[in-house]
């Protein structure tokens, strides 16, 4: 078996590379494809060149023709320059105007001619720059063209090696592909030889039964005549037991509780990413959805697909409670650990869910090979995956009947469930040594599909990255069922050891555990208070003393209140008795300013009465004063004073009854305008209440359906951190590999810029020599 892994593991190193040389291939050829564009570019360009040199020459031709031209001109107004000096000469004698005007024409030809030579100097000089300037341009272009024509040859060549060594590579793993069909072969007769010698300890085995079963009748009966008392013969006695605690075992748990839970976490967010990048790759081949409708099948298969994580983050939270379950105060057996029911329920709805898509999976592969594109080699890669998912699928169903075996004591607990819970422990770990291989084979189909389907004409760099993370997602979740299996296997005593938590005679249950701790918690309690200090208590004598205070104090208390009924009765009657005697004083300070009055109009009379008297003394009284009312005199220092008391009595008790009633009156609409005011207020108020009884309504109303929101808020935070996660993986693991492929795709591209630069030093030495030659 060592001998199968490492081929298997020298066959996928040798797929790998050829993977890289592969890529490093498709590389060179781009590159070769880039030189000969550029090749192709500089011959246009020299074309071009090539036409501007000929437009050049065909102006040169005509600044040639234009030159001819004028030197004829030239010549000619040389010739008239002599023939005007020669009749200058003949006409000196003529005057000086004929002289000025001759000297005038010859210096307008002499700067006529001054110009044209310098244009064609000019000319001339502009002529040779762009000869020189296209000489060196085609000189460049050659070399150029030269060089890269070098070039090609050179990657040529390097394509042409890196075929041969591919096709080394090729038949090297072709061979070793034979000698491990040969060595499966040779494995299988091993297994035959297994099988055989498995029947002869099955025999061997049910010999040592039947002798067991014998000695253990002998023991039974030697047991029932010999011993007198079995206190561990009544279940309903043994139930009475205190079970034990073994605090080391608890810790063990604890612990391998713990490992456990770092396992389930890897395994999940490998599964995660193996749903996600399969849905992901559904979209994309053998069609892509971003141009046209993908299958209805694949269009449910990726519905399906979307929902795996409300399936495995369950899985999970159950286990992350479990291990928080698991304290090192608690009884952990299978017959306590009630949150296992919760992870049997997570992981039966698990494996459903592979059932459910599983159907899905198969046709999407049938799918694929019946694609236009589709080889013999990719069928038969696709039905091996077929099988691949089948036997994962079987194996999950197996481990969902374990798992919920072993939820089962914490139900009910009897030796049944005890000794069926040893065997689901063994025949899990075979099932997870079984999903690790299964993985394996899965991701080495995967693979050889992945390399296969890189061929073909229509791989897009999409459909590559997401084969590369599946391939990722494959291995981690081989290296994590890896590291399950073993984890298992190795703890596989512990699993199947009885911790020694049960009764003597009898079989723990979760009733008992409760007990148990409760009991411990109330020991606790009981000695934590016998050790507090305990307060100081008051003497009885003095307690007695207080006792007739206090009643003393409760009866002056009941004597206050009476007092303080009583002074609140006197303050309501002295509060009246004030109402009544400032009654009585505006009605006094009235009467006091009425008497103010009468005394100035009474001391007004007498003065006019002394001035009357006067005059009476000498007219006699008048004949009307006898028949008015006597008045009543009254003497004083100032005068005499006439009062009639029947008018002004009559007169006070009008007034007294005016003023009573304004007063009343006034009063009554004070108190009016406050009871107006109090129910306006009090209606007002009313309506106040109102609107707030029914703004309470509202407001619990929203309260209620802002709490639904709440709740689907954080469900959909909770969904999309899920989502987030896996994308978040899904990219780092992409982001990952295209940095691999970056750097390898940087060494790649530094080899060839070395390569290049030796090649151009060695080109330049080489045209060094040539010149120098």
């Amino acid at each position: 078996m060592a001998n199968v892994t490492d081929l298997q593991s020298k066959y996928s190193k040798l797929a790998q590379e050829y993977s890289k040389l592969r890529a490093q291939n498709q590389v060179l050829k781009k590159a070769v494809v880039d030189e000969q564009t550029t090749s192709n570019s500089l011959k246009d360009e020299l074309k071009q060149k090539e036409q501007s040199l000929r437009k050049v020459e065909q102006e040169m031709d005509s600044l040639s023709f234009r030159n001819q031209q004028l030197t004829k001109r030239v010549e000619l107004l040389q010739e008239e320059l002599l023939l005007s000096e020669s009749k200058n000469k003949k006409s000196k004698n003529k005057g000086d105007s004929p002289s000025q005007v001759s000297l005038q024409t010859q210096s307008v030809f002499d700067e006529d001619l001054q110009k044209k030579i310098q244009e064609n100097e000019r000319l001339h000089i502009q002529f040779y720059e762009a000869d020189e300037q296209y000489r060196r341009q085609e000189a460049q272009l050659r070399a150029r063209l030269d060089q890269l024509e070098k070039e090609s040859e050179q990657h040529q060549a390097v394509v042409d090696t890196l075929s041969l060594k591919y096709t080394d590579a090729i038949e090297k793993l072709q061979n070793d592909k034979a000698r491990l069909e040969v060595k499966a072969q040779t494995l299988e007769r091993e297994a035959k030889d297994c099988r055989i010698r498995t029947e002869e300890c099955q025999q061997q085995l049910r010999k040592y039964q039947s002798e067991v079963s014998s000695q253990l009748k002998h023991s039974s009966s030697v047991i029932q005549e010999k011993v007198p008392f079995n206190d561990t013969q009544l279940s309903d006695y043994n139930s009475l037991n205190v079970p034990l605690h073994n605090r080391r075992h608890q810790l063990k748990a604890r612990d391998v509780a713990a490992q456990a839970l770092g396992f389930v976490q890897n395994l999940v967010s490998a599964l995660l990413n193996f749903h996600s990048y399969t849905e992901q790759r559904v979209h994309i081949y053998p069609l892509d959805s971003s141009i046209e409708a993908i299958s209805p099948v694949n269009q449910k298969f990726s519905q399906y697909l979307h929902e795996n994580a409300s399936y495995l983050r369950p899985l999970e939270e159950d286990l992350l409670q479990l291990h928080h379950s698991i304290t090192e105060d608690a009884i952990t057996v299978l017959e306590t650990l009630a949150k296992l029911q919760d992870f049997s329920r997570s992981f039966s709805a698990y494996s459903s869910f592979l059932q459910k898509i599983l159907p899905y999976q198969l046709k999407s592969l049938e799918e694929e090979c019946e694609a236009s594109l589709c080889t013999s080699a990719l069928a038969s890669k696709n039905r091996q995956l077929q099988n691949d998912m089948k036997k994962l699928t079987s194996i999950f169903q197996k481990l969902k009947s374990y798992v919920a075996l072993l939820a089962v004591p914490s139900v009910r607990s009897d030796a049944m469930c005890q000794s069926s819970a040893n065997a689901a422990f063994t025949q899990m770990s075979a099932c997870l040594h079984g999903l690790h291989d299964a993985a394996t084979e899965l991701s080495q189909h995967y693979s050889q599909k992945a390399s296969l389907e890189q061929d073909l004409p229509t791989v897009t760099q999409k459909f590559r990255t997401t084969n590369e993370c599946l391939l990722s997602s494959l291995a981690s979740l081989t290296n994590s069922c890896s590291k399950m299996a073993t984890f298992f296997s190795n703890n596989l005593d512990f699993f199947a050891s009885c911790p020694g938590y049960s009764p003597r005679g009898g079989f723990l249950n979760p009733l008992q555990a409760d007990g148990v701790m409760e009991n411990k918690r109330r020991a606790a309690t009981y000695m934590s208070t016998i050790r507090k200090v305990r307060s100081e208590s008051v003497p009885y004598r003095e307690a007695l003393a207080n006792r007739h205070v206090l009643t003393s104090s409760t009866e002056s208390r009941e004597g206050l209140m009476q007092q303080v009924i009583q002074s609140q009765e006197k303050i309501s009657r002295l509060e009246q008795e004030k109402e009544h005697w400032l009654l009585e004083a505006q009605l006094g300070q009235v009467r006091l300013q009425k008497e103010i009055q009468r005394i100035a109009q009474l001391e007004a009379q007498v003065a006019d009465g002394r001035i009357a008297e006067t005059h009476g003394a000498a007219d006699g009284p008048e004949p009307t004063c006898a028949d008015a009312p006597e008045p009543v005199q009254d003497s004083s220092v100032i005068g005499m004073l006439t009062i009639t008391p029947c008018s002004e009595s009559a007169a006070d008790q009008e007034s007294r009854e005016h003023l009573i009633k304004h007063h009343y009156v006034s009063r009554v609409s004070e108190l009016t305008a406050q009871l107006q005011m109090c129910d306006s207020k009090a209606v007002h108020f009313h309506a106040e209440c109102r609107a707030v009884a029914k703004r309470l309504a509202m407001a619990e109303k929203t309260r209620e359906t802002l709490t639904e929101e709440l709740k689907l808020a954080n469900q959909n935070i909770t969904r999309l951190q899920d989502e987030l996660s896996t994308t978040k993986r899904s990219y780092e693991d992409q982001l990952s590999m295209m940095s691999d492929h970056l750097c390898s795709m940087n060494d790649t591209l530094s080899k060839q810029r070395d390569e290049i630069d030796t090649l151009k030093l060695a080109s330049k030495g080489n045209s060094k020599k040539n010149k120098s030659r």
